[in-house]
């Protein structure tokens, strides 16, 4: 009988370790939601607004000079929140804006020309053309 008493009693108390996990997790819940809602970083804002190759400028010029891109970008975004940047900044412009300022960022550049109706790079067909002269 005491093993009958003792497994109730250890059903009992599992079951309320249970109901309270369950209480916990239902407080946890709505306190998420208020947590997602959280400000969108400098960064966020900046590459909302960005157009085409915008992502590519910036990361590149992210990995060539970290401190001074995020200055930039800290003041892009502070121009964008203030509505004085209303377009969007495609690859280009930002190029140009980082290289205003002294970050002379460099791109990979690949140059493709038309041969037989298909476009190759350039270095593939010179190469090709190299190769037929010898």
């Amino acid at each position: 009988m005491s093993d009958d008493s003792e497994l109730e009693r250890l059903k009992a108390k599992r079951l309320a370790e249970m109901q309270k996990n369950i209480s916990s997790q239902k407080q946890q819940q709505p306190q998420e939601p208020q947590e997602t809602k959280k400000e969108p970083t400098p960064r966020e804002i900046l590459v909302n607004n960005l157009g085409f190759r915008g992502l590519e400028v910036l990361e590149n010029s992210e990995s060539q000079f970290p401190n001074e891109t995020k200055m930039v970008v800290n003041q892009i975004a502070t121009l964008i929140k203030a509505g004085e940047l209303n377009e969007k900044l495609d690859g280009g412009q930002l190029l140009y804006l980082l290289r205003t300022v002294g970050l002379n960022v460099r791109m990979q550049t690949k140059i493709n020309v038309e041969q037989d109706g298909k476009f190759v790079s350039l270095t593939d067909k010179l190469s090709t053309k190299k190769s037929e002269e010898e």
